[in-house]
């Protein structure tokens, strides 16, 4: 792995690690931020008297802004210390909690998000690149898990926790609590992250070579096509145990808890594979988030049906992250906070088209075609994933000939 192309001088780091967890927090802030909403949809549109589908727009409006405030960071931040950004932006974060707990309507609550959806963008965009900075060469790779396993985590037990705070005290108090946890994680980088002014920052057109890359191109689509596929029927995974799977309201955070903790099993399995069956991987995770929906759509009127489809369904999203990720440091590895920047960019367009699609689909066709249009984004992205391992294989094949006829 590369080191960032805005890296600096040589920085003096004493609690390297503790950085590196301060940073894995951050993330993981901004992250469960992102998705409270999703395991609190119903009542947020209750009491701000909106619709379940229109609800949705407090998924895609941050998602949206984030996906266009990723890569114009990495180019404008320059010689900023990035320590300097990171607080600032965790500032905003606990702002746009505090906003979001006591928001009246849903203008009120969207202009929160638009908040999130700033430091969302911000946040991803140079936490990635930070690793190098901090860590000796050797231990990168460890640094940059441990920074993309709070998106990891964030986005399978996020939704778990805003569920069973909202149950247990209300949908307020789940924004309430993470803005609490936002200002601690901010007291924590204030006290471990050295200053990280930063000698340069990328170009456009250094983001327009990597976009010609074919295998950056590919992976792109991949994390479209799969992301999208989640975000159209998980967004509305309450309404859907709910009304089909015929679920008290209050089983929802135990069946939300227990689909994270298979999420945080799938990122494992797949962190230890994707390092060297990137390609395989990538085709379990499609084929999995496949199968999920239709499977739902087979047995999820039966609440042990149902159960069972939600933890499959956790085990392969759970891989998502740190599987697409690895694959766009495959593809871009001497440009690799570029490829984390247009990555984290596609993955929130993907959040956004979700939720809109899934909302469309709720509220005109119903819950079973959200489904449907679920499994259609995952099987085109099976259908490249096999793409992708056939080309792979066919290089790999090419390189190992043309080795012997030189030998």
């Amino acid at each position: 792995m590369s080191t960032s192309p805005c890296a600096a001088t040589e920085t003096s780091v004493r609690h390297p690690w503790l950085a590196i967890t301060a940073i894995g927090m951050a993330t993981f802030s901004v992250v469960t931020t992102e998705m409270l909403p999703v395991g609190l949809l119903t009542p947020i549109g209750d009491a701000l008297d909106t619709s379940t589908g229109t609800a949705g727009l407090m998924i895609s409006l941050p998602a949206l802004l984030a996906a266009l405030f990723a890569p114009l960071l990495v180019i404008a931040s320059g010689s900023l210390d990035r320590r300097k950004i990171l607080c600032g932006l965790l500032s905003l974060l606990v702002i746009a909690n505090i906003a979001s707990a006591l928001a009246q309507n849903l203008a009120w609550m969207l202009a929160a998000r638009v908040l999130v959806g700033f430091c969302m963008g911000g946040i991803w965009a140079i936490a990635g690149g930070l690793a190098s900075r901090l860590v000796p060469a050797p231990s990168i790779g460890l640094a940059t898990s441990i920074i993309f396993g709070g998106v990891a985590i964030a986005s399978v037990l996020g939704v778990p926790l805003g569920a069973q705070i909202g149950d247990f005290a209300g949908w307020r108090w789940a924004f309430g609590v993470m803005a609490l946890f936002s200002g601690l994680v901010l007291a924590f980088h204030l006290a471990v992250i050295p200053a990280l002014p930063a000698a340069s920052s990328a170009t456009l057109r250094q983001f327009g070579k990597q976009l010609c890359n074919r295998k950056v191109q590919a992976g792109l689509l991949l994390t479209l096509l799969l992301v999208t596929s989640h975000f159209v029927v998980f967004t509305f995974v309450r309404p859907l145990l709910l009304s089909v799977s015929g679920f008290d309201a209050q089983w929802l955070g135990a069946l939300l808890f227990f689909y994270g903790c298979a999420g945080i099993i799938g990122n494992f399995l797949a962190g230890v594979v994707a390092v060297r069956r990137t390609a395989p991987t990538i085709i379990a995770i499609a084929s999995g988030l496949l199968l999920t929906p239709l499977l739902f759509l087979a047995v999820g009127d039966s609440r042990i049906g149902a159960g069972l489809v939600l933890l499959a369904w956790g085990l392969a999203y759970g891989g998502v992250s740190v599987g697409l990720m690895t694959l766009m440091m495959k593809a871009a590895p001497q440009a690799v906070e570029i490829g984390a920047a247009l990555y984290v960019s596609v993955f929130n367009v993907a959040i956004a088209l979700g939720a809109w699609a899934g909302g469309q689909a709720v509220d005109r066709l119903g819950l079973s075609t959200n489904l449907w249009t679920a499994a259609g984004f995952s099987a085109a992205a099976l259908l490249l994933s096999f793409g992708i391992s056939f080309v792979e294989h066919r290089m790999k094949t090419d390189d190992r000939q043309l080795g012997s006829a030189m030998h």
